[in-house]
């Protein structure tokens, strides 16, 4: 019988590395032109001629531009996401380890205002069906689950609980974003109106 080495595992071929180096264009070229201008002052035309692709091409990636802002916002949104989970491991009190989740998602969403605006429209009211809303529709899950997670250390909140307390979490955290009443608040003014209401939300 003949001896047969392993073979070693399979790198990316050409066709994924020329696939993940034009989507790395267009989500650094998108993600500069939107902090630049804003979602709203960009067109898909900029972002193909920045990304050096052709339209067509960039539509494969991302049909609108709502989806584009998504494929930009995501990636910040779950770095922010992770930072925060960190951070509240090391806090013992219950509402300062939830605002250690919510204060970087807080932070991530209004470094440009209105795109985080944006961002969170597109969340509420774009495609489902959509790879780059499925990706931050899985975010809000994972952040709910992580204050979750919080809310079980006390040992006496029970795992239902504990989730829907964090989905009224969530709630107050995009409401208090997305709301145009806070458009000009800094992020401090936004992150304190939250802990106000996620207070009255925790068991005593």
């Amino acid at each position: 019988m003949p001896l047969t080495s392993r073979s070693p595992a399979k790198s990316p071929g050409r066709r994924e590395r020329n696939k993940q180096e034009k989507l790395d264009r267009i989500t650094s070229a998108a993600s500069e032109l939107f902090a630049e201008r804003g979602v709203d002052e960009v067109t898909t035309q900029e972002i193909a001629d920045k990304a050096d692709i052709g339209a067509g091409t960039l539509f494969l990636y991302a049909k609108t531009k709502g989806e584009l802002l998504l494929l930009v916002q995501n990636s910040t949104y779950a770095d922010a996401l992770e930072q925060g989970r960190s951070a509240a491991e090391g806090i013992t009190d219950t509402l300062d380890a939830v605002m250690a989740i919510v204060r970087p998602v807080v932070e991530c969403n209004r470094k440009q205002v209105d795109n985080g605006r944006t961002y969170l429209r597109e969340i509420v009211f774009g495609d489902p069906a959509e790879p780059h809303h499925r990706d931050a529709l899985t975010l809000t899950v994972q952040t709910e689950e992580a204050i979750a997670a919080v809310l079980q250390r006390d040992g006496r909140t029970s795992p239902q609980d504990a989730a829907a307390r964090a989905h009224i979490v969530s709630a107050i955290m995009f409401i208090s974003m997305a709301a145009t009443i806070t458009i000009a608040n800094p992020v401090e003014d936004v992150v304190q109106e939250i802990r106000n209401q996620v207070r009255l939300v925790l068991p005593e």
